[in-house]
């Protein structure tokens, strides 16, 4: 499981746009309608994060004057919070926290150690916000000299990991080891809910946020119908290989093509298993997953990915997930899917 947040080198994406990514894409076609006749749709799109939002509302009342700036606000909530490359960030000053000491945390931040705790219970340490360690040493961090350590070199990082080390008293965290967090992997779903929240406290139920590739939807599109959605291929020329229909869902991706390293014909990937301290070698390719937050979607898309196609697909039918995974199969992907994500297959026809 990679989390960071910083160009990469060769093959490698920039930004928060983690785990190399397919980004599911928005198929609907957004008319827009005069307000005379029908909605008024809006678009606001900006940069964040280290990386891109698009917001699209379909608004049967007038929206606030101020809605792009009040959106601009709740994106900064979390860059503020939980950047790893802001020092003055919560998340930096906690980094650089002594043993034994505490620090008082926003709600937010709370929020996502939260949920990053629940998918680390759930995954079997799958998903583990310190892998940091792992991360850099396979050169998927912010150095980028990408060589195959020594296994003692491994057993090292691996020392120095473990979300069981992180005490949350009261919103006073602590720290019972010099563990390093990272939130990559969780900080843009919670992005994406802030905003959904947003517009939800604005009486905007018609919406869709994305972040990052990380989307929430709610209500219908412009169209009067279920927001659709396109999950690619993984490939370096976007190919949609199904769309769904989905409605009051959050939809987050994580892939494993575009970034990875080659040493003497053997290929590197840059999700970590934080189990082995090894990149993962089965033949997942990338997954989809749907939940009523971004940021529990999120957080599950990197453990499915760290933990493959036959233990994933076990996980999200015990637990009752919608997943897609598409597995690598010679030259080509198989499409697979938890029971949980049958009922998203119906996509119904346009008007």
């Amino acid at each position: 499981m990679t989390l960071a947040d910083k160009p990469l080198h060769r093959n490698r994406e920039t930004g928060l746009l983690k785990k190399a990514s397919f980004l599911v894409f928005i198929s609907a076609v957004l008319l827009l309608v005069g307000c005379d006749s029908g909605p008024e749709i809006i678009k606001i799109s900006g940069s964040k994060m280290g990386t891109t939002y698009h917001i699209t509302v379909v608004a049967d009342q007038p929206a606030p004057a101020d809605l792009a700036e009040r959106i601009d606000s709740a994106l900064d909530t979390v860059d503020l919070s939980m950047s790893t490359y802001k020092a003055e960030s919560e998340l930096s000053q906690f980094n650089d926290l002594a043993v034994g000491n505490s620090q008082r945390i926003s709600v937010d931040f709370a929020q996502v150690l939260a949920v990053s705790k629940t998918v680390w219970q759930g995954s079997g340490g799958a998903f583990d916000p310190t892998v940091g360690p792992l991360v850099d040493l396979w050169g998927f961090g912010p150095k980028t000299a990408s060589v195959v350590p020594e296994q003692a070199q491994i057993d090292a990082a691996k020392a120095e990991l473990g979300f069981q080390y992180l005490m949350l008293n009261n919103n006073e965290l602590s720290k019972t080891k010099p563990v390093r967090v990272d939130l990559s992997a969780v900080a843009k779903g919670y992005a994406v809910d802030l905003v959904a929240d947003l517009l939800e406290m604005l009486a905007l139920p018609d919406y869709l946020v994305e972040v990052g590739g990380e989307m929430r939807l709610s209500g219908s599109n412009p169209e009067g119908i279920p927001w659709r959605v396109a999950i690619e291929l993984p490939g370096l020329m976007p190919q949609v290989e199904r769309i769904i229909a989905v409605q009051d869902m959050a939809v987050a991706t994580s892939g494993d093509y575009r970034n990875y390293f080659e040493q003497q014909g053997v290929r590197y990937s840059h999700t970590i298993d934080p189990r082995t301290g090894r990149p993962i070698t089965h033949n997942l390719a990338s997954v989809t997953v749907l939940a009523e937050q971004c940021a529990d979607a999120d957080a599950w898309a990197t453990a499915f990915m760290v933990l493959g196609e036959e233990e994933g697909m076990v996980l999200a039918n015990e637990l009752a997930i919608p997943l897609y995974m598409l597995v690598k199969d010679g030259d080509s992907f198989t499409a697979i899917h938890s029971r949980a994500f049958e009922p998203f297959l119906n996509v119904p026809e346009e008007r």
